[in-house]
């Protein structure tokens, strides 16, 4: 009997070979077209921050399943897919605690000068004159954009840095924390702006100029979400005039973004998207993405089917 064949289509995802091969014909869209697989390819491997290739879907007839090995599948239009007979799925529940840590880390990084700090010892400015002063964080307001499972988790954590917690989400919730009456509500009520919001079409630009502008030059903005949720250049623009504070940034835009963007962009802290990169959560989303191409192929139910 045949084995099932699958193609893995980002180049960082190719670790997942190793894990693949012994029960999958395993495809690698960035060693060549899969011309010769194109008849046999069942499944894709992707990460769903990044566009579903339509094109490289309606080429293979056979595709019956996109298996997302992230968390958040905003690259990939699930009722598009449905509509071709294709399931999706993906890694939910697996990271959020981990993107909350890093956004606290942020947060740390950079209202209480730790980033800075750093690089200031190294350069030999640490001297018995030089004594730099940030301001505690306890008592700081924080806004959340997104009260999902990484907002909840944000909120739990500030809250026991002694932070005031406040979100806005388009749709009210019940909370434990108060829902401002708009994003610019919250903006201007926060010292401390995170982004933990899904991302898709509609809300893309979303923490734009005027959002950005009512968060002050004393206000800190946070991303762990997606970088199309901030308008980058009026981020960007804000940071040089100093009409925002600082921004503490885990996703950008453009991905890997280009350094010589931010080479001279004042009071920022930068990460390479890594907030939920950890060897557990990792773990985690491996074992889904078995466990769903396994069911798949078996003829069952996904474990965890992207809505």
């Amino acid at each position: 009997m045949s084995r099932p064949a699958v193609l893995i289509v980002q180049r960082h995802l190719a670790p997942l070979s190793v894990f693949l091969a012994p029960t999958y014909d395993v495809f690698r869209l960035w060693e060549g077209p899969p011309i010769e697989a194109r008849d046999a390819v069942r499944a894709l491997i992707v990460a769903g921050e990044f566009p579903l290739d339509t094109t490289l879907v309606e080429g293979l007839p056979r595709l019956e399943l996109v298996a997302c090995f992230t968390s958040g599948h905003d690259g990939i239009d699930v009722a598009w897919c449905r509509e071709r007979g294709l399931k999706v799925s993906h890694a939910p529940g697996v990271n959020h605690e981990d993107v909350a840590d890093h956004a606290m880390g942020l947060i740390l990084g950079s209202a209480r000068n730790i980033v800075q700090g750093d690089r200031s010892l190294r350069a030999g400015g640490w001297t018995p004159e030089a004594k730099s002063l940030s301001p505690s964080l306890r008592g700081k307001r924080v806004g959340i954009v997104g009260l999902g499972s990484i907002g909840k988790a944000v909120a739990k954590r500030a809250e026991v840095f002694g932070m005031d917690v406040a979100w806005w989400a388009p749709r009210d919730k019940a909370a434990d924390w108060p829902r401002a009456d708009s994003l610019i509500d919250l903006a201007r009520r926060s010292d401390i702006l995170v982004v933990a919001c899904r991302a898709d079409e509609t809300n893309r630009g979303l923490i734009s100029a005027e959002v950005i502008e009512a968060l002050g030059s004393d206000g800190l903005l946070v991303n762990v979400a997606r970088g199309q949720l901030i308008d980058e250049d009026a981020l960007i623009a804000a940071l040089e005039s100093g009409k925002l504070g600082a921004a503490a940034l885990d996703v950008f835009a453009e991905e890997p973004t280009d350094p010589a963007r931010w080479a001279d962009v004042p009071n920022t802290v930068l990460t390479p998207h890594t907030a939920g990169a950890t060897d557990q959560a990792v773990q985690a989303m491996l074992r889904l993405l078995l466990a769903n191409l396994e069911a798949h192929f078996a003829g069952r139910d996904l474990v965890t089917e992207a809505r």
